[in-house]
């Protein structure tokens, strides 16, 4: 490949990813606000759960977090029945991402439901919010 295909290839590239970035503008909502607010305030940590490819983003948004002041850790919600869900506390908020909506609801619901149902000190008021790369 010559200088100005590489050249050209660059720049559509970065004309695809600025386009998808632009569009992400019209999904800052009120359910985004409620969200951070959610984070802002959070008496204890922020857990990411997510699984497959959404856990590897997770995992990084989990690391990000952590790294920038914001207590956070990941927990993959397949290992969640088997001892990590006693690291959740009340006073956590649970940040699920998935691909869809419907995928990080069972995600993030289905391991804290079992533990609402096991312990009585993790409660289902404990703040969840969903984060899809789905439209």
């Amino acid at each position: 490949m010559n200088e100005t295909k590489l050249k050209a290839l660059g720049l559509a590239v970065i004309q695809t990813e600025a386009a998808a970035v632009a569009e992400l503008a019209a999904r800052i909502d009120d359910n985004f606000a409620i969200a951070c607010q959610h984070m802002l305030t959070c008496a204890g940590r922020i857990v990411v759960l997510g699984m497959g490819k959404s856990g590897h983003i997770g995992g990084k948004i989990a690391a990000t977090l952590a790294s920038t002041g914001s207590p956070a850790f990941f927990v993959h919600p397949g290992e969640a029945s088997h001892g990590d869900l006693g690291m959740i506390t009340a006073k956590d908020v649970v940040l699920a991402v998935g691909a869809s909506p419907i995928g990080q609801a069972s995600c993030a619901t289905k391991p804290l439901r079992w533990a609402s149902a096991a312990s009585a000190r993790l409660d289902l008021a404990l703040p969840v919010r969903l984060m899809s790369f789905a439209p």
